[in-house]
């Protein structure tokens, strides 16, 4: 039976992540850092038992070292899934030097740093049972840029940089490592900008993804792809950017 760490899974794409992993045996630590109302409501829509709620700021190292304890006393951690992420917007034109500095710090702590302070005990770990699999979830901002969040679109290629140097560090130690880049995704905190005719006039499908879309390529990774396929970023956005 796997066990499976899920950051930023108390809603959205976490909680869909949860459910997808929950449905095929996985047992899931579900990492929130504020809402736990919210991760427990995701917690009891799982299937099958053992899955615990751990909390932690991801920018603080010693609270991800406290996060990696705790998540492990469900079980050995087969699975890292990195998904929680923040986007607060920070328009360089409009937005003062004093705001400008806090997004950068408070995006990276959140999106880049916290994966790498979490990959670091995973790596280590993993080695030693002889197997794992991280998967990190980034955007199509850190290919096309983010305009009005500059520092999100940076932090999500940052991520993109960081897998791929741990893919070619721990794959000779069987340890793999996958990206999944969405667009836009259907869930609560964005549901009225998803329906927005400007963002819609840009989706071939006539629409953006679902949590579940996303959830499913992540179980994908986690449990059933290949290892050859370790280093690599597998896009989920509706042909809205495509890259070659």
């Amino acid at each position: 039976m796997a066990t499976a760490l899920v950051t930023g899974a108390s809603g959205g794409i976490g909680a869909a992540i949860s459910r997808a992993l929950s449905a095929r045996g996985v047992t899931v630590a579900l990492h929130y850092q504020s809402g736990r109302e919210a991760a427990e409501a995701t917690r009891r829509s799982l299937q099958g038992d053992g899955h615990i709620l751990v909390q932690a700021d991801l920018g603080d190292p010693k609270a991800v070292e406290r996060l990696w304890k705790e998540a492990s006393a469900a079980g050995r951690i087969d699975v890292v899934v990195n998904n929680a992420g923040i986007f607060p917007n920070h328009p360089p034109l409009s937005t003062g030097f004093e705001d400008w500095v806090a997004a950068w710090q408070r995006t990276l702590a959140t999106n880049l740093f916290g994966p790498a302070y979490l990959s670091h005990f995973a790596a280590r770990t993993m080695v030693e049972q002889g197997k794992g699999r991280i998967v990190n979830i980034s955007s199509r901002g850190a290919f096309r840029g983010e305009p009005k969040a500059p520092a999100y679109a940076a932090s999500k290629a940052g991520l993109n940089a960081l897998s791929q140097s741990l893919a070619k560090a721990l794959a000779p130690k069987g340890i793999y490592v996958f990206v999944v880049a969405p667009g836009w995704v259907s869930t609560e905190r964005v549901s009225k900008s998803v329906t927005d005719p400007e963002v819609l006039a840009d989706q071939p499908l006539g629409r953006v993804a679902t949590p579940e879309e996303v959830a499913e390529v992540v179980a994908f990774c986690a449990l059933d792809a290949p290892a050859s396929l370790t280093g690599a970023i597998l896009d989920v956005n509706g042909a809205s950017y495509l890259r070659s």
